[in-house]
């Protein structure tokens, strides 16, 4: 059980950690949880990714919670998180279960737990999910039942509601990264009118050897698709599909925070509403944001804390840096799938070229660059305390203006730039992000949070 720890997003480990009887130790922990708030009688949703090891597991749950009385449902197949999300407050389910471990390459497995509000489980919902893996509270109540239900019709019905566009005339290239979007985001697109050509759209649970996080070194074939003139714009998703990178044929992939930035706007010709962004994501968006009159929330990294804020701000928008969104109406997890239509929407009216031209003229020019180093989990804590105690007044040369502590240290500098040192939640890595207002900046920036972290490991 110490093996077992609830990260940012879940918990994700090796499969040598990653065993079928924890697994089922964490099923039994959240059949205990939804029994202690009174919807024990309620179905719970299980779902698993494109990976060869998540039906195996998935098997083991259906055996273990419908023997301590849970019913329970299932697909027919693979299904993205965020529909498994949408379908718990459509259906006014228990939660849900998601055997995934989303980006991560195919060594790897995870479980996420949604609770019945479709938004990802906050720390006061995983603390109890690990007193109940020490002292499970699931009695034996008959036998549950498991039922397999259609999770597609219902929710592609909601997802071209919620957008409402006829993408009649638009040609995208979707990049499935053979993941659960596959069949799903691509027939959605087809579905509202568009030209879609799909690539990487087959099961293979190596994902073709790239780890399917849609980054632009993994997005090569995307990228050269679209500027090869095969489609007006690229849409990829990452395993689970909670996650949309976007490729346009003067910018290739586009950066998560221009992708921020140029939906937050689409979103401002419409309707109006504040921003929620993480510490991580660029100031473009207060800038639009200041714009329009509107104000935006600041959260640590992590979803849940994205989502929780939306529901307190009713935010329009919320989002991160690595292709995580959600918009009001919908459920408070983040969905590449519902972002993909979003995106394919506003690149019809406009391309999505054009709006970032207009909107770095508008509000100046903006770069991020961002960087991993590999740190031992037990060293994690001891780094980060040193680096917030070791700050000075200046940092690359540069006075200090203020430092944010929300998650990690956060250096903000008086020339606009900032920098972010914080431990990864989900990998045994430090992460490096930075913002400045030229490449040479950024880099810079860059070079000196590795200097400094190597130093402290």
């Amino acid at each position: 059980m110490e093996q077992i720890k609830f990260g940012t997003d879940g918990w994700r480990a090796t499969l040598d950690v990653f065993t079928a009887e924890r697994v089922n130790l964490v099923g039994e922990a959240i059949v205990s949880y939804v029994r202690s708030i009174g919807l024990g009688k309620k179905p719970i949703i299980i779902v698993h990714d494109a990976r060869e090891s998540s039906p195996i597991f998935v098997k083991g749950l259906y055996g273990k919670m419908t023997q301590l009385g849970q019913d329970v449902i299932c697909g027919d197949r693979d299904y993205p998180t965020p529909m498994a999300a949408w379908t718990v407050v459509d259906r006014d389910l228990a939660g849900a279960i998601v055997i995934t471990a989303s980006h991560n390459p195919p060594e790897y497995n995870g479980i996420k737990f949604i609770p019945a509000d479709g938004a990802p489980a906050l720390p006061e919902v995983t603390t109890k999910l690990e007193k109940y893996l020490i002292n499970p509270n699931s009695v034996l109540k008959g036998r549950g039942k498991v039922e397999v239900v259609d999770f597609m019709g219902p929710y592609v019905k909601h997802v071209k509601g919620l957008v409402g566009t006829d993408l009649r005339g638009l040609r995208v290239v979707y990049d499935a990264m053979h993941g659960s979007g596959r069949g799903i985001t691509d027939e959605i697109l087809r579905g509202s009118g568009a030209n879609v050509k799909s690539i990487r759209d087959y099961l293979d649970p190596t994902f073709g050897g790239t780890p399917p996080e849609p980054k632009s070194e993994n997005l090569e074939l995307l990228v050269e698709s679209i500027q090869s003139g095969e489609g007006d714009i690229g849409i990829a998703n990452d395993g689970d599909a909670d996650r949309v990178a976007v490729v346009t044929p003067r910018r290739g992939c586009l950066d998560g925070n221009l992708l921020f930035a140029v939906l937050y706007e689409y979103l401002l010709e419409r309707d109006t509403g504040p921003a929620v962004r993480t510490v991580s994501t660029t100031y473009l968006i207060d800038k639009i944001a200041e714009f329009h009159d509107e104000s935006v929330v600041e959260v640590p990294v992590g979803f849940k804390w994205v989502a929780q804020a939306m529901k307190t701000h009713s935010a329009l928008f919320g989002g991160e840096d690595s292709g995580g969104f959600s918009m009001r109406g919908h459920v408070r997890e983040k969905d590449g799938i519902l972002i993909a239509q979003l995106a394919a929407s506003a690149e019809l009216e406009r391309s999505l070229d054009e709006r970032v031209d207009l909107i770095l003229e508008r509000y100046g020019e903006v770069h991020n660059l961002t960087q991993n180093i590999v740190c031992q989990e037990s060293k994690k804590k001891e780094v980060l305390d040193k680096i917030h105690q070791g700050v000075g007044d200046e940092f690359s040369g540069v006075k200090i203006k203020q430092i944010n502590a929300i998650d990690g240290v956060k250096i903000l500098l008086v020339d606009g730039s900032w920098i972010l040192l914080r431990p990864s939640g989900t990998e045994p890595k430090m992460r490096i992000y930075t913002e400045g207002n030229s490449k040479h900046r950024v880099e810079e920036l860059v070079r000196t949070g590795e200097e400094l972290i190597n130093e402290l490991i």
